[in-house]
């Protein structure tokens, strides 16, 4: 049993042992705690048998599963799932402790349902088998939709039927297109097997539209977008944090680990479409960040908006701007993480996530205040910190291969400066009135420690971005690769050098 696996395997025994104890209580909480940890433990080691120079897939651990039809327990990563991996395991025990005072009703099921989450994603991110990778990311539905549905807000119920519904129906589609590809692929389900196989123009683009459909719900990209601002309003903090962290990233990994690579005609032919409707969702999502009374909705929708970020980069298809998107798949969840922390923080002192309810908090709770302003400074970019060191390769990438979606995007950034600082301004400025903003308690040690660590990752990732670079870039180029980018920008400049001798 591999390092890998082990990893993927440690968070499911805990939620084992949560499942065998009799009580809620301190105990559940600890074993949560204590399983989690060790994941990121796990994690962590993975970067040391990791070759950074290798782009292709490494610590292979495979077992024959279902030998009739070919399907294979198979994992491995690259520097872009590994990544993501360090992400999904550094953000579940903040999301337990976060949850210590907070959850009291069926403890045990609550951080349960975390841990198992946690599994399925690292099964998605390390799935090389397409039939494991599927039932991996159709399985992260379950637990979401258990703590949406049950430890969340007033019309959780609503909002978990239609996170459900929305994700399930899309991946449903590319189960469809998986199975096709397995029979060109000669029954086989293995990653590296269908790479290999040869589809026809026409093959590619429904193919392409079917995994791109999944994912794109995923993302979510605007128009299907519409079941994440009610599943994040609904969902407990925890959730809320889990699902901007990490859930959205299987869309934007998705479409990096199989769309671009297994459909390269389609991809080149569909970029300029989606480079559109990555700006469409940049906008569309920062304007309606601006007008959210509900700060948590507001954060929400700037969910959407950056994501459309990361579909720029993706599309843009350049190594500067592709693997600037994998790096803010990361500054994403760091940052919007963070965010929805504090929200929740806040919320459990005053009980309501109304802008107009607060004013001049900074007065009264300024660690908070600083904290919040950090990250709100990250979420939009300022240099120095994690945000700009993502999105301003991806916007000086899209610029160079789409001028007028560069310039389009730039404004969403603008936009978000908008937005957020405006909140900041409403909710921590201005005059301190009202006994419930007089009586609004500060930070305590437990939540100090839950966001220090969020906070101090969000400043080295932008002061030093070029450890997170290196381990993303090799990985990305492979997959331009693919797709064919790279062979014809290296034939472009051979023509160009022709001419010059001539």
């Amino acid at each position: 049993m591999g390092l890998l696996t082990i990893t993927l395997l440690i968070p499911v025994f805990g939620a084992l042992v949560l499942a065998m104890l009799d009580r809620d209580g301190r105990t559940p909480k600890v074993v949560a705690l204590v399983a989690s940890l060790a994941t990121f433990a796990a994690s962590l080691a993975l970067l040391v048998p990791f070759d950074l120079g290798d782009p292709g897939l490494q610590l292979t651990d495979r077992l024959v599963w279902i030998p009739a039809i070919g399907a294979d327990i198979a994992l491995a990563v690259d520097g872009t799932s590994l990544a993501l991996i360090l992400l999904t395991t550094f953000l579940t025990p903040l999301i337990i402790l976060a949850s210590w005072d907070t959850i009291t009703d069926r403890v045990r099921g609550y951080l349960a349902a975390f841990l198992l989450l946690e599994a399925a994603v690292i099964g998605v991110f390390a799935a090389t088998d397409l039939l494991l990778f599927y039932i991996f990311f159709e399985f992260t539905l379950v637990p979401m939709y258990l703590i949406i549905g049950i430890w969340g807000g007033a019309a959780r119920k609503a909002a978990a039927v239609k996170f459900f519904l929305y994700t399930l129906l899309g991946g449903l589609l590319m189960l469809v297109a998986i199975l096709y590809l397995y029979g060109q692929a000669g029954g086989s389900f293995a990653y590296e097997d269908v790479l290999a196989v040869s589809l026809s123009a026409t093959e590619q683009r429904w193919l392409f539209a079917a995994f791109l459909i999944a994912f794109a719900v995923k993302v979510p990209l605007f128009p299907v977008h519409t079941w994440l601002p009610d599943a994040h309003t609904e969902a407990p903090t925890g959730g809320s944090v889990f699902l901007a962290g990490v859930l959205l990233k299987l869309g934007t990994f998705g479409l990096l680990r199989y769309a671009l690579p297994f459909f390269p005609e389609a991809t080149r032919e569909f970029a300029p479409w989606l480079l559109a409707i990555a700006v469409v969702g940049i906008l569309y999502g920062a304007v309606v960040a601006l007008m959210q009374a509900d700060i948590k909705r507001l954060i929400a929708y700037s969910s959407v908006s950056h994501m459309g970020f990361v579909v720029l980069g993706t599309f843009a298809l350049t190594t500067t701007a592709t693997s600037a998107s994998v790096v803010q798949m990361v500054n994403h969840g760091l940052s919007t993480g963070a965010l929805f922390l504090l929200v929740g923080f806040l919320y459990e002192r005053r009980h309501t996530r109304q802008i107009a309810a607060f004013g001049g908090l900074a007065k009264r709770i300024p660690v908070m205040a600083g904290l919040w302003l950090v990250v709100s400074l990250s979420s939009l970019a300022l240099p120095g910190l994690n945000g700009f060191v993502g999105e301003f390769p991806i916007l000086l990438g899209a610029f160079q291969v789409n001028r007028t979606a560069g310039v389009l995007a730039a404004f969403g950034a603008v936009l978000a400066a908008l937005y957020l600082l405006w909140a900041y301004q409403r909710m921590f400025h201005g005059p301190l009135e009202g006994a419930d903003n007089e009586n609004t308690a500060d930070l305590g040690a437990r939540e100090i420690g839950v966001l220090a660590p969020l906070v101090v990752v969000i400043v080295a990732i932008g002061l030093y971005p070029k450890p997170l670079y290196d381990l993303v870039e090799p990985s990305v180029d492979r997959v331009l690769a693919e797709v064919g980018v790279e062979v014809e920008l290296a034939e472009d400049e051979l023509a160009v050098d022709e001419e010059d001798e001539r």
